[in-house]
């Protein structure tokens, strides 16, 4: 190898590891744009977010910054329910009560995550349709036909927040997963209410 082929290898390799370990560390989420948006449930500030590989975005509503005990719904994505109005899941619903709990309160953030299918995409959602339709639980139809139970990874949401500066939040979720997951990310969860 050419000197300068040394050099380059080695460049590599030290970027190579430099972006693992900031990566490893702590999610590397950039803030892209931001403007507001009217809802049926109230003004939000949307802010636009990107990890080099997804989008994310956070839709708040009134002052969150320093802010404790936030009210905060982290929502994953659902063409079924959210773009084709499918009555065969409850993620249209449980998007509108949040929104409905956090406009009555005035404050609080909506983090939606492109984690289609419990992150294991649109293609596992509809592998597992059928045994859905037969009474089984969502988690156990995606391990069915071959998929994880919950593939989601909810770093940039912990990001997110970090970025917005909210001290602490209320989760408004039934999922003990995400709390648990949030708070492993340095979330300060104080609190969940139900969808």
């Amino acid at each position: 190898m050419t000197p300068l082929g040394d050099v380059l290898l080695h460049f590599y390799i030290e970027l190579t590891l430099i972006t693992f370990t900031v990566t490893k560390e702590r999610a590397m989420i950039v803030k892209m744009a931001a403007g507001n948006l009217k809802t049926k449930y109230g003004e939000y500030h949307e802010v636009l977010y990107y990890d080099g590989q997804k989008e994310s975005i956070a839709l708040v509503m009134g002052d969150v910054k320093d802010g404790e005990e936030v009210l905060c719904r982290v929502h994953s994505s659902c063409l079924f329910g959210h773009a084709f109005n499918s009555i065969e899941c409850d993620c249209r619903e449980q998007m509108e009560k949040s929104q409905q709990l956090i406009e009555k309160e005035g404050k609080g953030i909506v983090i939606w995550l492109e984690q289609e299918g419990k992150g294991n995409g649109h293609f596992a959602l509809l592998k597992s349709v059928e045994h859905k339709r037969q009474g089984v639980k969502q988690a156990d139809a995606y391990e069915a036909v071959g998929f994880k139970r919950d593939a989601r990874d909810f770093r940039a949401a912990a990001e997110i927040l970090k970025d917005l500066g909210v001290r602490s939040v209320r989760m408004i979720t039934g999922n003990a997963n995400k709390t648990e997951t949030l708070t492993s990310y340095g979330v300060k969860v104080v609190g969940t209410v139900p969808t």
